[in-house]
């Protein structure tokens, strides 16, 4: 499946999730939630998936996590702050970087207007 057709489903249990559950809870709970929802849709769904970081010759395991990770193709970086900042950015686009995954989402819940909440980043460093 490609990464468009990928991002489409993702975006739909988005959606669900937060229409079901609103803003305002944790992350993990809308993590749980978006889990169950693309698992149903029949992807491949990876939680907290661990992100080495190779440094010159070294793999350091410092404990990054990639929230989810779906068919090993898109990475979906969960937030639930009052407002995304540049930090939240930088950080999927180094996730991709290291990870070598192209596409990502990244997704605040904790908002009133979901759809200028879901930032889609590509890895232009493939």
């Amino acid at each position: 499946m490609h990464e468009n057709e990928i991002t489409f489903l993702i975006r739909g249990a988005i959606f669900k999730v937060y229409n079901t559950l609103g803003p305002g809870l944790l992350e993990s709970s809308y993590e749980a939630a978006m889990g169950y929802e693309l698992i149903k849709s029949g992807l491949l769904v990876e939680h907290q998936v661990g992100l080495p970081l190779i440094y010159e010759d070294l793999k350091l395991d410092v404990g990054y996590r990639i929230d989810l990770l779906i068919e090993k193709k898109v990475i979906v970086e969960i937030k639930s702050v009052e407002k995304l900042q540049n930090v939240h950015h930088l950080q999927i686009m180094t996730y991709l970087r290291l990870s070598r995954v192209k596409v990502g989402l990244l997704v605040n819940f904790n908002t009133d207007d979901l759809s200028e909440n879901i930032i889609r980043k590509i890895n232009g460093y493939l």
